[in-house]
């Protein structure tokens, strides 16, 4: 039997509230086989602490804390980045392997989406090529559920999605009583829903209402309507209902003039950054065209409480996340490098998961698309289809979070580094700041 190899996991991209629990799942799964792994380390926020050579060690943290990660949110235990490694930065990529090469790691685990599953599938082939021997694992990890293919064979879901998802079901509820109880004086909310992109988590709001017996309506980036059009649209609702609730997707086309746009390390537009947003941009335009009802219409925007909101968390997505954890340190070790872990439904009407692997050339940068036939005639709705695939995700029950004196219990991981062993770096995209 060949000698353990140290093991780095790193986190990339936007957090979730689940993301730590895959975390957990790596890191419990390569403790439970000390036969094939060695020491547990962290890049320290992503890519970036592993070019800094700043390498948290998890197996030096204690069992209590490792899995408190299952119930801590976000991305605070070992920090994320959002930092692009392009084909040009060759000194990079260099420099990974020197790291790893100088702590004898034999395993790496990426979490991320898109961008992450690239990068991951990049250091696996210079490794290859550098004759490293190191296994490259992707984990999948979206709120935006973009990761993969439109047909749903590369991946079903991606953890993170199914909280963010019973966020909106639950918010929406909320909204909608207090939208009755206010609209003699304001009887239009507009609320903003992340999803630069796609319209996957403006969608979830109908799980808050699948009967339509609320006056809602959605408006995603693919519902490819005009301001005009969405303002005729909320009038048409007040005259039938005498208020309105509309989720909006942030990335809903506006002129970007309007938005002040800034774009991430990656060329994503940064919408909750902006000098503007869609939500005002809508509410305002509401406003100065004129409801047809008393009052005015108000707005909110939730903003990064999506994404690191523990108790809105679904209990079926925290299941799932560990497990695409466990099962990413499975592959690594049985396939070999250049997989991601996935999950795919399995046909029927009880749902039901499975957990395998899709080669991670196919689905580095993939991206799929809001099915179109899941879109309502309307434009401002999904279909009862759409409704099926996403309920089971939000699960039934709230999830278990300990307290102590009134606050969270969240992981508290010691400050214990791996000692350094090479020079400093500074990563090449930072060098001319």
């Amino acid at each position: 039997m060949s000698r353990p190899r140290n093991v780095v996991v790193a986190q990339s991209g936007g957090p979730t509230p689940v993301i730590n629990n895959s975390l957990c799942g790596i890191v419990e799964t390569c403790r439970s086989m000390p036969e094939h792994f060695g020491s547990v380390y962290a890049g320290w926020h992503g890519i970036e602490g592993v070019l800094r050579e700043q390498l948290l060690d998890l197996s030096a943290q204690p069992e209590e804390e490792i899995s408190l990660l299952g119930v801590t949110p976000a991305a605070g235990a070992i920090g994320t980045c959002r930092y692009k490694m392009k084909p040009a930065q060759q000194e990079d990529f260099e420099r990974v392997i020197e790291v790893f090469k100088a702590h004898d790691v034999g395993y790496f685990f990426y979490i991320g989406g898109n961008d992450s599953m690239d990068t991951a599938h990049k250091v696996a082939n210079v490794a290859r090529e550098r004759g490293l021997g190191l296994v490259s694992t992707g984990v999948p990890k979206t709120i935006d559920n973009d990761v993969g293919d439109s047909e749903f064979k590369l991946i079903d879901h991606t953890p993170g999605y199914g909280s963010v998802a019973r966020y909106w079901a639950l918010t929406v509820q909320n909204a909608n009583e207090e939208n009755a109880g206010s609209c003699p004086a304001d009887p239009v909310l507009v609320m903003q829903a992340m999803g630069r992109k796609i319209g996957f988590i403006p969608a979830a709001a109908r799980l808050a209402d699948p009967q339509r017996e609320m006056p809602l309506l959605i408006a995603m980036r693919e519902s490819g309507l005009t301001l005009q059009e969405l303002a005729s649209a909320v009038n048409d609702k007040l005259r039938e209902r005498n208020r309105c609730l509309l989720v909006i997707s942030e990335g809903f086309p506006v002129p970007q003039e309007e938005l002040g746009v800034l774009r991430d390390s990656f060329g994503h537009v940064m919408f909750s950054s902006s000098k503007m947003n869609v939500e005002r941009i809508v509410v305002n335009y509401l406003n100065d065209v004129g409801l047809a009802a008393r009052g005015a219409a108000r707005g909110n925007v939730p903003g990064t409480n999506q994404r690191h909101n523990m108790i809105y968390a679904s209990t079926v997505d925290l299941e799932e996340a560990y497990r695409v954890g466990q099962k990413a340190v499975v592959v690594a070790l049985e396939d070999g490098s250049g997989y991601m872990a996935t999950i795919l439904r399995e046909p029927g009407s009880l749902y039901n998961v499975r957990y395998d692997k899709v080669t991670l050339e196919l689905v580095a940068n993939s991206e799929r698309s809001f099915p179109e036939a899941w879109i309502a005639p309307s434009r401002l709705d999904v279909t009862d289809d759409f409704v099926h695939y996403a309920r089971p995700l939000i699960g039934d029950d709230w999830p278990s979070i300990p307290l102590v004196g009134g606050r969270q219990r969240f992981a508290r991981l010691r400050p214990i580094f791996a000692e350094k062993k090479l020079p400093p770096y500074i990563p090449q995209a930072h060098r001319s700041r």
